[in-house]
């Protein structure tokens, strides 16, 4: 006997607050156990909402008490892993310096594992200056222009696969599956504890959406300010461009590489020519677990646990690695994804298959292949299969192939 939709979601709140509630029990971080206390909260108000009769109601509490009064408790108290200084301190050594890196760094907390374009997000910080107050902190936080870049793109994509201007929670059955994923543990917890991962998301976002709507070099720029942030973001290059191949053909596939390529080389080079050394040391190795620092990215992950034991271990987990990526883009050659949910899942996959079998890594990491696919499905109505044809309007899944 299957649950009614009720049912359903009354035990999804729950089961996300008895998850937010281990993190005041076991977790050393103030931060993750102040999150736990206020989602977990609002998680079990929503159940509440929920069970009544009142499910809006409940995904409202749950936005509330897992992500709104956490994010801006935290900002303003000051409060938030490492991430966050280090965003913000490398957007400071850009205006004084040009430089983005610390040289030779000995400690954790001084290694700067993004690319250049993260700096970025931390420039307003150092724009408003040492002060404390807390206008200084809301504006200044990168935590804060993490979230804008996230939202700000995930309404670009909308209004680019055909959603109207304020629409950015849509429309159809899909119409809640984007804000229970904002609301839930997996998007919550980084926003408002470190909020790094997901302007990367909102990029990815932006790109596929651009593909499928026949706009190549707005695909290849969003690509290029995603390659700019973390080097993880290569994948999306790959599926984006087989995305335009395959239902626009090879000029603007082409056109959207050259774009990225550019785009990326214009935002990375700079950063690269002052620091070589730095670069190469702080975001390939020190991710990978080479750096004469250990990453703190230690889950117990298939690849982590294979470079543990020992340098054989660390050789094979990178062949491991370097095949499934190669599986992937041959799947791209032989079966191009042609509309956005196949996209979607073609680079949640490849990304899924990264984080799990790289060296070092997080579970955190899984939010990003999460939130694309749920992110197609929340901009794409049943039957509908948002290659946007040359008229702009979508045509029906049964005319083009996933």
């Amino acid at each position: 006997m299957t649950l009614s939709r009720t049912a359903r979601w009354t035990t999804g709140w729950l089961l996300a607050a008895a998850w937010a509630l281990s993190f005041p029990l076991f977790s050393s971080l103030e931060p993750h156990r102040l999150w736990g206390w206020c989602a977990a909260a609002g998680y079990l108000v929503a159940a509440g909402a929920t069970l009544s009769g009142h499910r809006r109601a409940g995904l409202a509490a749950a936005l509330l008490g897992a992500l709104a009064l956490p994010l801006l408790w935290l900002v303003l108290t000051g409060q938030g892993q490492s991430e966050v200084t280090v965003i913000e301190r490398s957007g400071r050594l850009l205006l004084e310096s040009g430089r983005l890196y610390v040289d030779r760094p000995a400690a954790v907390q001084e290694y700067t594992p993004y690319l250049p374009g993260m700096a970025l997000l931390g420039v307003p910080r150092a724009l408003l200056g040492g002060g404390d107050g807390w206008v200084v902190r809301l504006l200044g936080d990168a935590r804060i222009w993490c979230a804008a870049g996230l939202f700000g793109c995930l309404w670009a994509a909308r209004r680019l696969l055909g959603g109207g201007p304020g629409r950015l929670l849509g429309g159809g059955p899909g119409r809640l599956l984007l804000p229970v994923l904002v609301a839930s543990p997996v998007v919550a917890l980084p926003l408002a504890v470190s909020g790094v991962d997901l302007p990367l998301a909102g990029l990815c976002c932006l790109a596929l959406a651009a593909a499928a709507a026949g706009r190549p070099v707005l695909a290849g720029a969003a690509l290029a300010g995603a390659c700019a942030l973390k080097w993880t973001a290569l994948p999306a290059v790959a599926v984006a461009v087989a995305l335009l191949a395959a239902c626009r053909g090879g000029r603007p596939a082409v056109r959207c590489g050259l774009v990225a390529a550019g785009g990326t080389a214009l935002l990375v080079l700079p950063g690269a020519l002052l620091q070589p050394a730095e670069l190469w040391h702080q975001v390939f190795a020190f991710p990978t677990g080479r750096a004469q620092v250990p990453t703190p990215a230690s889950s117990p992950l298939p690849g982590h646990l294979l470079a543990e034991l020992g340098p054989w271990g660390w050789y094979l987990t990178v062949g491991l690695l370097l095949a499934g990526g190669l599986a992937v883009a041959l799947s791209l050659f032989a079966r191009p994804p042609r509309t956005v949910v196949a996209a979607a899942d073609r680079l949640a996959l490849g990304l899924t298959l990264a984080f799990l079998l790289a060296p070092a890594g997080r579970f955190g990491y899984l939010a990003l292949p999460l939130l694309l696919v749920v992110w197609a499905r929340s901009v794409t109505p049943p039957g509908v299969s948002r290659v946007v044809a040359g008229s702009g309007v979508p045509r029906p899944r049964t005319a083009a192939r996933r």
